[in-house]
């Protein structure tokens, strides 16, 4: 006889056991790219996404109802959602916590109208929904497996008709989307929710996976060797609490997250973070006496977790350690290289998010960190822009205004165009968008496979260059790929050219190029910047 109802710690084991499959195949996700290039992310990002629910769940009681452990979960999801794929994930998650809420078990018709819901809520969170994609598998199987189930079916019924139609609907990706098509692929994402309900439903049968698939990211080298007997503390200390709020100490119900901000501020604070999540507040303060922070803190509840690390030992944060910028409005940018990071602060960027592709909570707390109302946010990821949004629907009381830029290149112009002075934010941000727009953004990089994309055949390890997203060729050298960029982009038209240099190009491969560009295109007001991305050879910005 198969299983009836579906209780808190159940679907937990059926959550971490999807999770697990997920990670297991999560390099092959990212293998599955539609360019035959290695800046494949889907399977890391979507990992990403599941271990962040995975671990709000771990943070709850022991018992819990599966109405609580849905809603930790999707909680947890959307924080650390990464890239298209895993914000559509965790609005998957969210439309399925809205129909278990409250509920202790999960019948066969709370499932069923628990995954309709999930269609509708990821299909929301998109404002144009593209068919092929994981929304296109997640509706046809959730929809398949309701329709079919009767009165004598079970759970094991409900989400083996659920995988065997996602399969199904995943075959068949390709035939929605040329794309996809002519690649001899299918969707990456939409893969990546296929092993997901695999794992759910293994676990469902009591065929949990032996190892949790939570992993940790291996701790950064201290460099105690910066910091002597002679030295002088110059940057203070990253402090970061997590505080649980008690009724003993403050009224938990109207307590006001500002005045933690208010208080770390008094206290000579810096680079404030703080924002609540039900009865648990998250801090992260820079401070030279992180002990009266502490004490402070303890004012209105207890540490659950407390890190403080000396700044001057190493650390990757790029937001800027200065007060509150005099402009009336901040900008949140994203950068793949350390020196496109530098040069965006140049240019404006009040926080830089370094990561491949930035979550929901990168975004939320660049966001909260900014002293302004008003902050512009650059996600220059083609993936990131739902996480982007996703950020600002959590912070109603800023005005978060996301401009779609799918790279840094485009990052760049949008920046370059944001000045001070102006007032008016609406024409400010439309400003951003046209520079967004017109720039003829390229990259370049090597192939992974051999592949034939647009008409174009390429050969592994030759180098490809795409102008706005779309192969125009491929030539031997990164440098050649470059020129035939160029030759093929009319720019007669153009006066501004800069190149972004990444971390494997060498001095001698640069400036053999900015030599024969200067001889090619002397019209050309050229600019060659240090980017330091990895994966691209080049990028491009024709203006």
């Amino acid at each position: 006889m198969g299983t009836s109802v579906i209780d808190g710690a159940l679907f937990a084991r059926m959550l971490q056991g999807g999770a697990a499959v997920l990670a297991s195949h999560a390099e092959e996700l990212n293998a599955l790219n539609v360019f035959p290039v290695s800046d494949g992310d889907t399977g890391t990002n979507m990992t990403k996404t599941m271990e962040g629910g995975l671990a709000q769940i771990g943070r709850g009681p022991a018992r819990q109802d599966i109405g609580a452990v849905s809603k930790r979960f999707a909680d947890g999801a959307l924080l650390g959602a990464r890239g298209n794929s895993g914000v559509i994930l965790s609005q998957i998650f969210a439309g399925i916590t809205e129909k278990l809420s409250g509920l202790e078990t999960a019948d066969l018709s709370h499932a069923a109208a628990a995954y309709r819901r999930g269609i509708e809520t990821a299909y929301a969170a998109v404002q144009d929904p593209t068919e092929g994609t994981i929304l296109t598998v997640f509706r046809e199987s959730a929809e398949h497996a309701a329709e079919t189930i009767s009165e004598c079916s079970c759970m094991e019924d409900f989400f083996r008709r659920h995988v065997e139609e996602a399969k199904r609907s995943l075959a068949a990706t390709p035939e929605l989307l040329h794309v996809l098509k002519e690649a001899n692929v299918v969707d990456s994402g939409a893969a990546g929710y296929v092993y997901i309900a695999e794992g759910m439903y293994e676990a469902l049968c009591g065929r949990q996976p032996e190892t949790s698939p939570v992993t940790r990211a291996p701790e950064e080298a201290v460099h105690i060797e910066r910091f002597t007997r002679d030295s002088v503390l110059e940057y203070g200390y990253c402090t970061e609490l997590l505080l649980r709020l008690t009724t003993s100490k403050t009224d938990v119900d109207a307590f006001d997250v500002q005045t933690i901000r208010d208080e770390l501020q008094k206290l000579g604070g810096e680079s404030i973070v703080a924002y609540r999540q039900d009865d648990v507040v998250k801090i992260h303060v820079h401070t030279f006496t992180p002990g009266r922070i502490l004490e402070q803190m303890q004012h209105y509840g207890e540490f659950l977790t407390v890190k403080i690390e000396n700044m001057m030992l190493g650390h990757t944060e790029t937001a800027r350690e200065t007060a509150p910028p005099a402009k009336p409005y901040s900008v949140v940018a994203a950068a793949s290289g350390d020196g496109i990071a530098a040069l965006f602060s140049d240019l404006g960027a009040d926080r830089i998010i370094r990561a491949d592709a930035p979550s929901t909570e990168d975004f939320l707390n660049a966001c909260r960190a900014c002293g302004t109302e008003v902050v512009f946010v650059l996600p220059n990821h083609k993936n990131s822009f739902l996480a982007a949004e996703q950020a600002a629907k959590l912070l109603p009381e800023k005005n978060v205004r996301v401009i779609e830029t799918k790279n840094d290149v485009q990052g760049y112009s949008a920046l370059s165009v944001m000045t001070p002075g102006i007032t008016d934010m609406a024409a400010l941000e439309a400003s951003a968008e046209r520079a967004a727009d017109s720039v003829v953004d390229g990259d370049v990089t090597a192939a992974v496979r051999d592949a034939v994309i647009g008409g174009v055949r390429v050969r592994r390890g030759e180098f490809l260059a795409r102008r706005r997203g779309i192969l125009v060729t491929a030539a031997e050298t990164a440098e050649e790929a470059v020129l035939r960029f160029l030759e093929s982009s009319g720019t007669d038209s153009c006066e501004l050219l800069t190149l972004f240099a990444g971390k494997s190009v060498t001095p001698e491969r640069r400036v053999g190029l900015t030599d024969r560009i200067r001889t090619l295109y002397p019209e050309l007001e050229l600019t060659v910047r240090e980017g330091g991305q990895d994966v691209y050879d080049y990028y491009i910005a024709l203006e």
